[in-house]
């Protein structure tokens, strides 16, 4: 049993942490909300209009909808492609996956860097490059490792007698993955899907590389742009990187409860 004095400085230690990391987003909430190009604080008078401001100046709005293309293609291919691989190595054993699931996982060793020079000329040969399709290929491909990896390891924790117990049924591989596996994997698969929705959301690097047509950049770039254009209006630029923050905050703070669920599920678990 835990004691009452426990009890309290567990939560004394709680706040205390969560001051210390909310502290940081309220002061750049209220620095956005500032009436002065500097951003300094004013409490009693909240410019609310510096999102309509940044929204327009930053052409946010197209920018907004080509994260959103790019972001939910690549993330239904990782999550699909995911959960294939994971049940292949987890569960039915490829031949050679002492070969082929090592070799994937040296994908999470390479950094965007080291490829990132062939690529571009290999997309431009075929005509890839400054186009949705190809930034989507491309995180894709870089989202599969992890992926791959997950998933294994979630589909491993699961109690073999339940997979022997739908063979027996008369289960085949579809029907076990659909109905036996992805059901009790669900806050698994959720946490990888927002894993993989905040690093394709805020990639900034690939899309510099690969999209040079202003009107198809992400919003990522079109926030490094506004930053060029409006340096010295801090409370613009805060405004602005709220906006493109804006939908990660959001599904974090929905699915928040099947994230932390799905972390401490043991997905990671062998």
């Amino acid at each position: 049993m835990i004691s009452r004095i426990e009890r309290t400085l567990n939560h004394a230690v709680l706040a205390f942490v969560s001051i210390v990391v909310l502290f940081p987003v309220v002061w750049f909430l209220f620095t956005a909300l500032s009436p002065s190009r500097s951003g300094q604080l004013d409490f009693r008078h909240l410019a609310w209009g510096n999102f309509a401001v940044a929204w327009t100046a930053g052409g946010f709005g197209s920018a907004m909808i080509a994260s959103a293309v790019i972001t939910i293609g690549a993330v239904a291919g990782q999550t699909v492609l995911a959960v294939l691989s994971g049940f292949a190595f987890g569960v039915l054993g490829v031949v050679g996956q002492k070969v082929l699931f090592p070799l994937i996982l040296f994908g999470l060793m390479i950094s965007a860097e080291v490829f990132v020079i062939p690529l571009y000329y290999e997309f431009q040969a075929i005509g890839l490059t400054n186009s949705w399709l190809g930034l989507i290929v491309i995180q894709i491909g870089m989202g599969v490792p992890f992926g791959a990896f997950w998933m294994r390891a979630t589909f491993r924790a699961v109690p073999p007698a339940m997979i022997e117990a739908a063979e027996i049924d008369g289960a085949r591989s579809w029907r076990i993955l659909w109905q036996v596996l992805l059901p009790i994997s669900r806050p698994a698969v959720l946490t990888l899907v927002l894993l993989s929705f905040m690093w394709t959301w805020n990639d900034f690097f690939l899309s510099l590389v690969f999209i040079a047509d202003p009107s198809i950049q992400p919003a990522t770039l079109a926030l490094g742009v506004f930053q060029g254009q409006h340096t010295l209006d801090v409370n613009l630029l805060a405004a602005g990187a709220l906006i493109v923050a804006l939908p990660v905050l959001v599904l974090y703070a929905l699915f928040q409860r099947h994230f932390i669920r799905g972390v401490l599920s043991g997905a990671l678990k062998e």
